[in-house]
């Protein structure tokens, strides 16, 4: 690349191991490599895995929980020309098996041999100390990444990116300094998670990871490495929300600088508790898919004024039509959002894009669009809920839910009900016993009464994963 001020990914992490091989590269628990450790090591895993198969233009499946580990076998592919392709390390076999299959991934790292056989595999914890550490030769991925989406429905596709492993050396964008420190305590096998922490690195910040997320031990990592930028899903604010007020009060967050969080609609009530406890100007929402055609942001004293909303497009163009007919809809009526760009941001494999006559693509979310060009979204066109002839929309009544202290998180879903349709049924995560008429009469005065849910079912487990997902297929085929 000659391009002024363009370099690939490789040239941009060896240029901040030159210029300070001892400042901290990556943090995950108590494991901490520099910039010049992760330049020999991922120099050395790179050769390893050329000898595997891994070269220009191909995948690499990452199959890896939050470790040092994984960024350095993103790199390794990268410094290959290869892209990497991020799975969750608990994916059962058959699914992952499905993902590379439908990528022909040259390696799949984080596996054992028998659950691929006929492809090239390395366990976690691979030992490539044997290798080369000098430099290798440079060279551009194609893609910058590959993730996937559509495991919960048997389907998966990838969505590769339309950008290649380039960096725009001294322009980091989200509000991230150069050579500043990151905190991504959410799953890196999550595109914004793994996108950001990514970045991040290719401007010299120090990433700090969190082996899993953990609300206090997000706060003592703020507090330990002077962290000025994170990343967070409502979930995760929620938990950490909710810890008792001496433990929030007993780490110094007065580093931090931007606080971002997306992926998941952020109850009001939470999203106005940050703003009072940090400061609007610190907080910040983006709306967009992975697939990137269009994107909004909202800075939070700005969003005090909008309540609700997820912001302008700063990125793209977005749209409201009705599902059906396709027609364009009115300022402040509720239809699913279409967006497009000027350029081609990313490509499926796998899958096609849902289009307009017209061309522009949806994501399958319904929301509306003020007069000011605000956005708002309702939820998921597919989430839906069709009971007693009434459209019902699971965010709502999760945000409704969410607004009791003893609810730590909640999935609602239909159920097939020969007089309604469907009914509505929450699953609901408790901090202790909950009374369901009280739940009930909670939720009365909060929504209408036919979106309160007929039936309720309490654990105390996990309902959601810590990047705030929840697999509604799966629930409901379980229940049905």
């Amino acid at each position: 690349m000659n391009t002024p001020n363009i370099v690939s990914i490789m040239k941009a992490l060896a240029d901040k191991a030159a210029a300070d091989p001892n400042r901290p590269a990556i943090t995950c628990g108590d494991v901490t490599v520099t910039r010049a450790e992760l330049e020999s090591r991922t120099n050395r895993l790179a050769r390893a895995y050329a000898e595997r198969g891994v070269s220009h233009g191909r995948f690499v499946t990452v199959a890896l929980p939050n470790s040092v580990e994984f960024y350095e076998a993103c790199i390794a592919a990268w410094k290959l020309g290869a892209t990497p392709q991020p799975v969750s390390y608990r994916l059962p076999d058959r699914e992952r098996q499905a993902i590379v299959e439908l990528a022909d991934s040259a390696l799949v790292v984080g596996v054992e041999q028998s659950a691929h056989p006929g492809r090239n595999t390395v366990a976690a914890n691979f030992d490539a100390s044997a290798y080369d550490d000098s430099p290798l030769p440079d060279v551009t991925a194609p893609a910058m990444k590959a993730p996937t989406s559509g495991g919960s429905t048997g389907r998966p596709k990838l969505i590769v990116a339309g950008d290649p492993g380039i960096v725009q050396v001294g322009a980091p964008g989200m509000g991230q300094k150069v050579d500043g420190v990151v905190c991504v305590p959410g799953p890196l096998y999550h595109n914004a998670p793994f996108s950001f922490g990514a970045g991040s690195l290719f401007h010299g910040n120090h990433l700090v990871l969190l082996p899993q997320f953990d609300a206090e031990a997000t706060l003592a990592a703020v507090d330990k490495h002077r962290a000025d930028w994170i990343l967070f899903v409502p979930t995760m604010m929620s938990r950490i929300s909710r810890l008792p007020e001496d433990v929030k009060n007993r780490y110094d967050l007065s580093s931090l600088t931007t606080v971002w969080h997306m992926a998941a609609p952020c109850p009001p009530w939470l999203k106005e508790e940050w703003c009072n406890w940090l400061g609007g100007e610190k907080i910040f929402e983006l709306y967009a898919g992975t697939e990137a055609q269009a994107v909004t942001i909202i800075r939070g004293d700005e969003w005090l004024a909008h309540r609700g909303s997820v912001g302008r497009c700063v990125t793209g163009e977005m749209k409201v039509l009705d599902p059906d007919t396709f027609e364009e809809l009115p300022p402040d009526a509720v239809g699913e959002i279409f967006m497009r760009n000027t350029r081609t941001t990313y490509k499926y494999l796998g899958a096609e894009a849902r289009r307009s006559p017209d061309g522009w693509e949806s994501l399958g979310d319904m929301g509306k669009i003020d007069a000011e060009g605000y956005v708002y979204l309702t939820d998921r066109r597919g989430d839906m809920i069709l009971s007693g002839g009434a459209n019902i929309y699971p965010a709502e009544v999760e945000i409704a839910l969410s607004e009791h202290p003893d609810v730590v998180s909640s999935a609602v879903i239909g159920l097939p009900d020969e007089d309604l349709g469907n009914r509505i049924h929450a699953v609901v995560q408790v901090s202790k016993p909950v009374d369901e008429d009280e739940l009930r009469t909670f939720l009365g005065e909060r929504l209408v009464r036919y979106k309160v849910p007929r039936s309720f079912e309490f654990t105390s487990e996990p309902v959601r994963d810590d990047a705030g997902k929840v697999r509604r297929s799966a629930l409901r085929d379980e229940r049905s």
